[in-house]
This record gives C-alpha cells, structure tokens and sequence, in this order.
C-alpha cells in the first residue's frame, strides 16, 4: 500500500474528527508532508497557494493529533483521523464546510475569534477575511463590491491608493502616511486575492531578496 508519488505529487486529503466523524477539512500532502505527519503524529500539509509545508496549528495553537491514516482504494486520497485541538477551520469554525448550497445559508457559529487564530499576523488574517467575501453578495460588504465589480475596479483602486500614499509622504504628514498606507494594503491584497496569490508568496520573495544572492541577483538584472 504506497503512493506513486510520481503519478500524484499531491494527494488530496479528508480531515474527520475521530470521535464524532465530523468533516473538519480537506486540504493536501506531499511525499513530505506526509512523512512529517507520520514522524511526529500530527498533521502536516502541503499549502499549494504558500507553496510551503506546514504544521496544522503551527501559528494558532489548533493542532491536530493523527488518530488514524487511511489510503483509498486507488491509492490517490487520504483519510485522516484527529484529534482536533480548537476550530480546524481559519474562519473560527468547527468545520471548513459550513455554507449550505441547499439552504443558502451559514450553518454553523464560530467557536474561536478568527484574530486569536494568527495572532500578530494581521496580514495573514486580513487575506483570509477578504477570500471570504469573494463569493458574497456586494451590499454584504466593500470587499465583495470590489470583486463584483471586476479586475480593473480592483487595480484602480490599488492606483488610487498609491497615488494618494505618495502625496502623504510628499506632505510629510506621517498620521496621513499610516491611513493611506493601510489603505494601500487592503487593496493590494485584494488584488492578491482576485489571482489567488497568497502574501506568504510575498514575504518569502522578500526574505530571498535580504540574503546575499538575492542582492546579488537583482543587481545583476538591472546590469
């Protein structure tokens, strides 16, 4: 019983509270991913919008202790069972699957503040809001109107805000600078979100460029 990792990179992964077989979430592994899971008895996954491993609960605390790993019939999915510490889902809910397409509506409350969730990642938190809205109705909020509206609404907006960060800083009027500067980073991780671009993506591009060969590298492009 193995996996072509060849065949399938990622296999895709079902999430079940052991005790009471609740669907907690689906998510994926690789041949890392898994192996990591299996060494120290907690769910790792593959993150293929960070395109990263990751430890389920590494920033929230919500971890979740491997009961039982099943492989199905062909080999290609998987079946996790867990002990779930907290919510499994990044909304603050029980369960990834809480929206009814039958009844048109939420059916489940949150168990835990989605902030208590990343902590001081605010930008992390603030992404995962804005993916929420993306299917919403746009009198539900700003960020879904954004997204109804459309791909150049979107970057306007992102135009818009930069122009006006500019002019605070021309002004030196630093309060000015913080708002348009928040401003500009709502609507540039909007605009992230529209291409499904996580800004973990970003911030590992940023770390790349603080090494040597990342300085290196890009003087040499402008060379």
């Amino acid at each position: 019983m193995q996996i072509d990792w060849e065949k399938t990179p990622l296999v895709p992964v079902v999430v079940q509270d052991a005790d009471t077989k609740d669907v907690l979430m689906l998510a994926y592994m690789n041949r890392e991913a898994l192996q990591k899971s299996l060494e120290t008895g907690y769910a790792h996954y593959y993150s293929r919008s960070r395109e990263s491993l990751w430890k389920k609960g590494e920033t929230s605390g919500n971890t979740q202790k491997i009961v039982e790993i099943y492989l199905d019939c062909d080999s290609d999915a998987i079946l996790l069972q867990v002990k779930q510490k907290g919510a499994a889902c990044h909304t603050g809910r029980k369960s990834c699957f809480f929206k009814s397409l039958t009844e048109n509506a939420i059916t489940s409350d949150r168990i835990q503040d989605p902030k208590d969730l990343y902590g001081e990642q605010i930008v992390d938190h603030l992404y995962h809001t804005i993916l929420e809205r993306k299917g919403e109705k746009p009198e539900n909020s700003w960020t879904a109107t954004l997204f109804a509206k459309g791909e150049n609404t979107i970057l306007k907006k992102v135009a818009e805000e930069a122009a006006e960060f500019c002019f605070a800083v021309k002004d030196k009027d630093k309060e000015q600078i913080v708002y348009e500067c928040a401003d500009l980073v709502y609507h540039t991780l909007v605009a992230l979100a529209l291409r499904d671009v996580s800004p973990t993506l970003i911030k590992k591009e940023l770390e790349r460029r603080t090494g040597i060969s990342g300085i290196e590298e890009k003087r040499s492009r402008k060379e």
